[in-house]
């Protein structure tokens, strides 16, 4: 980042920046500029995240065409593992609209078994006479 700034050149800002700022407001402004500095890089790897995942994903999209040309049949390893990975990327998203399993023979009794004695418990205390 300061390539092209020497010992000399830093030490002359800093100099330049506690004769105009003060030594009370440098450090704030430092930290503020620090604060800076971080956020653009966060935002600049950000959008290269984003970048990179959309050339992939158009990577996968020309390889799928190509795939689907070939017939699906006698595939370059590399369109085999980009058809791959989006079988993997689409059962994924299929996973949490899948419908669940009915509930097993096990599990519905004892659910019956739980009602009937909530069931018969609220029954009795409600034979009991009151007070």
């Amino acid at each position: 980042m300061f390539d092209g700034i020497g010992f000399m050149e830093l030490l002359l800002i800093g100099v330049l920046g506690l004769v105009v700022l003060g030594p009370e407001r440098l450090p704030v402004a430092v930290r503020s500029i620090s604060g800076w500095i971080r956020a653009m890089k966060k935002m600049a790897n950000s959008v290269k995240d984003e970048l990179e995942q959309e050339l992939k994903i158009e990577q996968l999209h020309t390889d799928l065409k190509k795939a689907e040309n070939q017939g699906l049949k006698n595939l370059a390893p590399e369109l085999q593992d980009s058809i791959d990975q989006l079988k993997q990327a689409a059962e994924s998203v299929n996973r949490p609209y899948q419908v669940e399993d009915a509930p097993s023979a096990k599990e519905t009794p004892a659910k019956e078994t739980a009602t009937t004695e909530t069931t018969s418990t609220e029954n009795a205390k409600s034979d009991k006479p009151n007070g």
